[in-house]
């Protein structure tokens, strides 16, 4: 039960920054949704980071793990809006939003998860 509340609220506090990034970088003059890509990105490289440490040294708990990486990278993160987003740009027929938005999102979230694995082998 302790560790579902912590995925509980590690969830909380990640769902929370995202709603303020969307909040913060999504708007309507920018067709693509910077908010939704910015959180995907860092949440890619802050898992990264955190697993990555976790693999390298064993000194997070697994209680921590599921704090930060389960419950504040997942509620950070989402999928399913990116997915939403880009039904709405191509049902808007907003192809030149689409492509980059996608791809950039693809791209960068992967490599932000390899930065993270190799940035924490420096922590």
């Amino acid at each position: 039960m302790k560790q579902a509340l912590l995925v509980f609220v590690g969830g909380g506090f990640g769902s929370v920054a995202r709603y303020l990034f969307g909040k913060w970088f999504n708007n309507i003059e920018n067709a693509i949704p910077y908010g939704t890509m910015l959180s995907n990105v860092l949440g890619s490289l802050l898992i990264g980071i955190i697993l990555g440490y976790l693999g390298k040294t064993g000194n997070m708990s697994q209680n921590q793990s599921l704090l930060l990486a389960t419950g504040f990278c997942g509620g950070f993160t989402t999928f399913s809006t990116f997915a939403y987003e880009n039904h709405l740009l191509i049902k808007n027929g907003d192809y030149f939003s689409f492509l980059p938005y996608t791809l950039l999102s693809l791209i960068l979230g992967f490599s932000a998860v390899f930065l993270g694995l190799h940035l924490s082998k420096f922590i």
